[in-house]
């Protein structure tokens, strides 16, 4: 299901905002300019812009895989690469993204967060860095989006979002694990998704197998951005954007997935 340069017969989209995706015959990159704090830049490709969420097309079993290296091992926003249901529609506002109304997050990915991002619901220690994660979140949500609505004023105040965020833990259930590998080098990446399980392998070794599994349909995403977000256990909230005072780009190839 993959063209010579890696995405072509898989019909992906290209979404950029002060970013670029170029392809060769033998690799793509996605690559974002230097540039300060004031400015989004991302660069990205999927396979759902423009469709419903409940549309999505990936169901379990998927295993998806490509080869991928980054200009940095330490890079300011995120990068990565899996399977998720846009939870928020982060691109809202990007010229091609769609409109959705939010839901809690599914993901199954290998995923790239600077030091200032932390999101986790279960973990004490900052979860960033280079890692392999799953969401996977209830189906019935009516209950966290009335409360989580109404405690939005007091998120300022740190023992009550502390509070907002053992509650979170109760509808979204998460895993995921540090990767202690170069990802400057090329390597290759492979998720197996299962309806009750999921698997990483790096370089065909498992490097994470975790009994959650998102629930679908998910979409394909990969990208690179300077956005940061963070929800820390001792109830520190931060969104925003990074400098990245450097070019920063994800080169991809042999992009699989079926």
């Amino acid at each position: 299901m993959t063209g010579k340069g890696g995405t072509a017969t898989l019909l992906l989209n290209s979404l950029c905002a002060h970013g670029q995706v170029n392809q060769t015959e033998s690799l793509t990159r996605l690559m974002i300019p230097a540039g300060g704090k004031s400015a989004y830049r991302i660069a990205q490709l999927d396979d759902y812009s423009n469709l419903n969420r409940v549309i999505f097309r990936y169901h379990p079993p998927v295993s998806f895989s490509l080869q991928s290296r980054v200009s940095a091992a330490e890079l300011p926003g995120t990068w990565g690469f899996g399977l998720w249901n846009d939870p928020f529609a982060l691109g809202l506002g990007v010229k091609g993204s769609g409109w959705r109304f939010p839901t809690l997050p599914q993901t199954a990915w290998f995923f790239y967060g600077s030091s200032k991002n932390d999101l986790s619901f279960f973990s004490e220690a900052a979860t960033n860095g280079f890692t392999a994660s799953v969401f996977s979140s209830r189906e019935r949500q009516i209950l966290f989006w009335l409360l989580a609505i109404l405690g939005i004023p007091l998120i300022p105040i740190k023992p009550a979002a502390r509070r907002m965020r053992r509650f979170a833990a109760r509808f979204i259930m998460d895993t995921s694990q540090c990767l202690q590998i170069d990802p400057t080098l090329w390597h290759e990446y492979q998720i197996n998704w299962l309806p009750d399980s999921v698997d990483f392998k790096i370089d065909g070794i498992s490097v994470q197998s975790c009994q959650i599994s998102p629930r679908p349909p998910l979409g394909l995403v990969i990208w690179i951005d300077n956005q940061y977000a963070a929800f820390s256990a001792d109830g520190s909230i931060g969104f925003g954007l990074e400098a990245n005072p450097e070019p920063a780009w994800l080169e991809i190839r042999n992009v699989r997935i079926g």
